[in-house]
């Protein structure tokens, strides 16, 4: 960050603006979190008005939607690899948590999609993100299923939906701010109100493989 640009003309310049405006917005996202991250944040970072931003992204949102259709892809290839040695359900389940875990920014980014960053987007912006989306999902699926396991490839799209849903939800409350930090540890009561992230959710995920079959 912190490099000057001249006028992007060519192709080839567009497309290295848009990916010095996508790196930035990573690395801010993944030292503060997304929600802390404004458009004026990302052009400050690459050296550009905010109205320079906007001829490559309308939004700060498109901008976060279009990282987290990387991210899934990333998480997605990630997971597909991890399922070529699953044998058992419980090592399904901790594929799914684990390369969850790995991923603080893919989880953050799954907390604000549907409630922010799908909010303030184009039309395309919104249909390439959800095609990005159910392509992982499928593939996912596709790899579930192969696993041997009993579950069918629309069976393995559910678990791994159900997966990242938990994740993105659970994420924050096992990550939380300082603030609550002390809170836990002066009221112990309180603290299982901070699940750990991994075992919470390969247990609901167990729950979801043990009865998917009985819907059949």
């Amino acid at each position: 960050m912190g490099q000057h640009f001249v006028r992007a003309r060519r192709p080839e310049q567009k497309r290295q603006r848009r990916e010095a405006i996508l790196a930035a917005a990573r690395e801010l996202a993944l030292a503060s979190g997304v929600r802390a991250v404004s458009l004026g944040n990302v052009a400050a970072a690459v050296c550009l008005a905010k109205s320079n931003v906007v001829r490559y992204f309308g939004t700060r949102e498109e901008i976060y939607l279009e990282l987290a259709a990387e991210c899934w892809a990333e998480w997605g290839t990630a997971l597909v690899d991890r399922l070529d040695q699953v044998t058992t359900a419980d090592e399904l389940v901790g594929a799914i948590a684990e390369t969850l875990e790995a991923r603080p920014l893919f989880c953050d980014l799954l907390g604000h999609a549907a409630t922010s960053l799908e909010h303030n987007v184009s039309v395309e912006a919104a249909r390439s993100f959800k095609r990005q989306v159910k392509d992982v999902l499928a593939e996912v699926g596709v790899a579930i299923a192969r696993t041997g396991l009993g579950l069918t490839e629309t069976e393995g799209f559910e678990l791994a939906a159900a997966g990242t849903m938990f994740g993105g939800a659970l994420y924050p409350a096992a990550h939380p701010p300082k603030t609550l930090i002390e809170v836990y540890a002066s009221d112990p009561e309180l603290a299982a109100l901070c699940p750990p992230f991994v075992p919470t959710i390969k247990r609901a995920l167990a729950a979801i493989v043990a009865g998917l079959p009985s819907l059949r």
